[in-house]
């Protein structure tokens, strides 16, 4: 059957230089710079050390659904523009999602077990975007489980 996950969260998110931060509550204020290249924005994510970037069609405030599974949840590709994924570790056993904007106290704080996570994101609707770029229907799912095997950023399905 279908496997439910453990937490579901949905969030609006003010995507402050086009971005949004998940990051291991330990390292929230290492200063961490990006490493935002043409082939990271290309891929739409970009990980180190505790702390995962994804990039966002709008720097506006989008919807994320944030889920926590067991194992690794089966995805539909088919309804997603963009599909990438990394590890990410927490050593705390706190993960911060938010925008750079709202890091603590506002951002949403998921307790888990401290482990290595496989992070999934899974981006809708990039092409829903106004001439302005100010209005759009974008939104994400970030999708976390526990896998010990750790992954650079991989791009699963390729927005063109």
């Amino acid at each position: 059957g279908h496997l439910r996950a453990m937490q579901r969260h949905t969030i609006e998110v003010f995507a402050d230089y086009h971005q949004l931060l998940l990051v291991d509550e330990e390292m929230v204020y290492s200063g961490l710079i990006p490493k935002w290249t043409k082939d990271t924005l290309r891929d739409r994510l970009v990980s180190d050390e505790g702390t995962v970037w994804i990039g966002t069609a709008r720097n506006m405030t989008v919807p994320i659904t944030v889920e926590i599974h067991e194992h690794e949840p089966v995805s539909e590709f088919r309804q997603w523009d963009h599909v990438a994924e990394c590890s990410v570790g927490v050593r705390s056993g706190t993960i911060i999602v938010g925008g750079l904007a709202d890091m603590p106290p506002e951002a949403l704080r998921l307790v888990v077990e401290p482990s290595v996570y496989r992070v999934r994101v899974l981006y809708g609707a990039l092409d829903s975007l106004s001439e302005d770029g100010l209005d759009g229907e974008d939104h994400y799912q970030i999708q976390l489980w526990k896998n010990d095997n750790v992954v650079a950023p991989t791009v699963l399905k390729q927005y063109a």
